[in-house]
């Protein structure tokens, strides 16, 4: 309806005259004021506060529960171990059952729910259980299967005097090792959102169940290499300091004997592999239990690719490593408690190798951490519970050998008599704490590093404009035929290398006859050599990746297969005592050789991001 002279102007009107008549500057917009409830608003509303309170709450009561069931297991580990009055093996053998038991019903009742739903979408975490931590973790299980042959072996040689639980129990950790193998290569990634405080108590359960399997399997193998050690000392003429064997051998004979010695001794070669399954299993479940009810962004990330080229240096340097490991092990253990000669020459043998090896390693790393130094590329600080969990375990786990080289510091330091083979533990046990904190640096920030999402050409190209200190043209159209650089970027009387090896970078002609640029190997802004850039810096801190995962491989067999020098060294027992100086050996020593394991598959995911 047309409005007449004297109606009222309307609102929109009004406006519109307002700002003709004084307009406003269009950097300063109008303050809007927001409901507290609108969805637009930063206050979060209380119907959403509300709803996270339950989930709080679930989160607490679930981790207390299930940090209760793993005190309660370790306490009752520790009453086998010390031959307290009432618990047996067999008591300690059907709580671990009773507990695998409660998991295989909640793992069953999830794939069940998960298959019934199965065309339902649900949400992933993308850098949780990777396929080569699953292939992994497969592998570690078939090792355990194996191993549960064997006890199942061992209990049918005994039956005579064993009792029926200790046959019970490696079947059911069989079946219980089968489908937890299912269950994480399926569902590792599921975010969960329904049923989720009972999730969280399945998942927490499964957890601390993993994590009290993994404890038994570190006391069986710690009892086995403290009797081996005992027997050495015993053969050297150290009497005075041991203690009768602990070996809780059955009281009856087996039927075949050498089958069943074969098989007992079997077991033990097994159990590193069995260790970490455990607790690479219990990891990648935090990750699940971590990832409940987590809200997610749509962004997918790159695949992680792995691409065995360029690394030729650091697969020869490291396969070599792995080699003179294994002579050294082997010797180690042919030679060690033959005599008291022979023990001080593998000793010295073993802290030589093991400190060319730590030098190598810390150098690279240095090495590594210097080329980050110089890049300029930004972190990656999204909210990832994965990447979060590998760098504090990292860090908590490496702190075990760091007790020991402390210890063996002191020792050293403190001790009356020092034997010629104990200053090289020295070195070695300095070069253990360096190493690990340089090897940590660098992992954690490869770890952070956000990966490429440009081709190298286009890389290049772009460093190229940056040192060339302006604005340089570049047509769209040669970017995508694979052209180097426009003619104005590059000189007219030269031509341009080919910008994808990135290795070239211009500098302004300085002379007279120079008008335009020289490509020269010249530092770009942030000071960093040409030669470190696109191909050859991927290259280099590909090989580093790769020496650093062989070695890690390397340092992780002797400890796991019985050659510790902690334990034959003597002079820690002598300035300790031999019962507190093995209690710490046998706490620290499982994460010790869990820390080489798992910065080994940390340096192969860096490898495959880089």
């Amino acid at each position: 309806m047309p409005q007449g002279q004297g109606a009222p102007a309307s609102p929109r009107a009004a406006r519109s005259s307002r700002d003709r008549s004084s307009p406003a500057p269009a950097a300063s917009p109008q303050p809007q004021i927001l409901a507290p409830g609108s969805p637009e608003s930063p206050v979060p509303r209380r119907g959403a506060v509300r709803a996270s309170v339950p989930q709080k709450l679930a989160e607490a009561l679930s981790s207390q529960y299930g940090l209760n069931v793993f005190v309660a297991g370790l306490l009752l580990l520790l009453a086998w171990a010390v031959h307290a009055s009432g618990v047996g093996k067999s008591d300690l053998l059907c709580v671990l059952t009773a507990l695998m038991l409660l998991q295989l019903l909640w793992m069953l009742w999830y794939v069940g729910r998960s298959t019934a739903h199965r065309r339902l979408i649900r949400p992933k975490d993308t850098h949780a259980g990777a396929r080569w931590l699953r292939g992994s973790i497969a592998l570690f299980a078939f090792i355990t299967v194996i191993l549960g042959g064997l006890k199942v072996g061992y209990f049918v040689g005994f039956s005579a005097c064993l009792s029926a639980t200790e046959g019970v129990f490696p079947v059911t950790h069989t079946v219980h090792t089968l489908l937890q193998v299912y269950f994480l290569w399926v569902h590792s990634k599921d975010i969960i959102q329904s049923f989720k405080t009972l999730e969280r108590f399945g998942v927490i359960h499964s957890v601390f169940t993993n994590l009290l399997l993994w404890a038994n399997s570190v006391l069986n193998e710690s009892k086995h290499q403290l009797n081996e050690h005992k027997a050495r000392l015993l053969t050297l003429g150290f009497g005075n300091i041991t203690i009768v064997l602990d070996d809780h051998t059955p009281p009856c004979n087996c039927s075949p004997p050498t089958l069943c010695s074969a098989i007992s001794h079997g077991v033990y070669y097994l159990y590193p592999f069995n260790i970490e399954y455990q607790i690479l299993a219990s990891t990648m479940l935090y990750v699940l239990w971590k990832n409940i009810g987590r809200n997610v962004d749509s962004h997918q990330h790159p695949k992680i690719q792995f691409k065995f080229h360029g690394v030729t240096a650091g697969s020869a340097l490291g396969l070599a490593a792995l080699a003179a490991t294994i002579g050294v092990v082997v010797v180690y253990l042919v030679q060690i408690g033959r005599s008291k000669t022979k023990s001080e020459s593998v000793l010295i043998m073993f802290y030589l190798y093991a400190a060319t090896v730590l030098v190598l390693m810390g150098a690279v790393g240095l090495v590594g951490i210097w080329i980050y130094r110089l890049d300029e590329q930004s972190l990656d600080e999204s909210k990832n519970p994965a990447r979060r969990l590998d760098a504090d375990l990292l860090v908590a786990t490496a702190s075990g050998s760091w007790l020991l080289s402390w210890g063996s510091i002191l020792a050293i330091l403190c001790a009356k008599a020092r034997p010629a083979y104990t200053w090289y533990n020295l070195p070695y046990s300095v070069l253990v704490i360096v190493e690990k904190y340089i090897q940590n640096l660098f992992i954690i920030e490869s770890t952070h590093r956000e990966p490429g999402k440009l081709s190298d050409s286009i890389r290049t190209l772009r460093v190229v404009t940056i040192c060339n200190g302006r604005d340089a043209p570049l047509a769209s159209s040669r970017l995508k035929s694979g052209a180097a650089v426009g003619d104005d970027v590059a000189p007219q009387d030269s031509q341009m290398p080919p910008a994808i090896d990135g290795n070239m970078c211009p500098r302004e002609g300085s002379g007279k006859g120079d008008k335009g640029l020289s490509w020269e190997g010249a530092q770009g802004p942030a000071g960093r050599p040409c030669f470190l850039r696109g191909n050859v810096k991927r290259s280099v801190l590909r090989n580093i990746a790769a020496f650093l995962f062989l070695c890690n491989i390397s340092l992780w067999i002797p400890p796991a297969f019985g050659c510790r020098p902690e334990y034959d060294n003597g002079l820690e027992e002598i300035v300790f005592g031999f019962e507190p100086w093995i209690i710490v050996v046998n706490l620290a020593m499982p994460f010790s050789i869990f820390y080489r394991m798992h910065a080994a598959a940390s340096l192969f995911e860096v490898y495959c991001k880089i």
